[in-house]
């Protein structure tokens, strides 16, 4: 299917899904979630982000995956990071998110969430590509306490492709569909 013909029907679809009055319904069908999986080609991720600012920019915020790992990366210093993730490579989740009570990527992303909802506005994550390698999944985020009691669902950007009733994150790591709604 073509990007206008997808794209259209996709958006549309998100309109519903995020129209106040099928909260139950997205609660229902995400298996107690609260999160909106929208699933596009890699290649057409531009497109679809600057499709959703034009269409969603009134209500929604729309936060950056690759600008929070250099704002992480940054908090930290580029040869300290460099020297962590070496120790960390083998799990880097230990870097990224963490227990301790350092700030890590993942409260930089839940924080982000949590700005969205004080501001009654729809939280959008985009570029989500950038968590590959940091051991944060989008079910990491999906199931955070808060994610599943926010009153607006949260939006997930996920360059991705179902196949074989398997969703495979930028088209090759097996990736977890559940708790939320998929538009794919």
């Amino acid at each position: 299917m073509s990007y206008l013909t997808d794209s259209q029907k996709k958006f549309s679809d998100l309109k519903f899904i995020l129209d106040a009055e099928n909260k139950s319904q997205l609660t229902l069908k995400a298996n107690g979630g609260n999160s909106v999986l929208f699933v596009f080609s890699p290649e057409e991720e531009n497109l679809y982000i600057s499709k959703a600012l034009e269409i969603f920019k009134e209500n929604a915020h729309f936060i950056y995956i690759n600008k929070l790992v250099v704002n992480f990366i940054d908090t930290i210093g580029w040869d300290d990071f460099k020297n962590y993730y070496k120790d960390y490579s083998a799990t880097p989740y230990k870097l990224f998110k963490s227990d301790s009570s350092d700030t890590d990527l993942f409260d930089l992303i839940i924080k982000e969430i949590e700005f969205a909802e004080s501001e009654n506005k729809i939280p959008f994550i985009v570029r989500t590509g950038a968590l590959l390698g940091t051991g944060i999944e989008n079910v990491n985020i999906m199931e955070n306490k808060f994610v599943m009691q926010m009153k607006n669902p949260l939006v997930i950007f996920y360059p991705a492709k179902n196949e074989n009733d398997n969703l495979l994150f930028l088209n090759f790591k097996l990736a977890s569909k559940y708790r939320c709604v998929l538009l794919s």
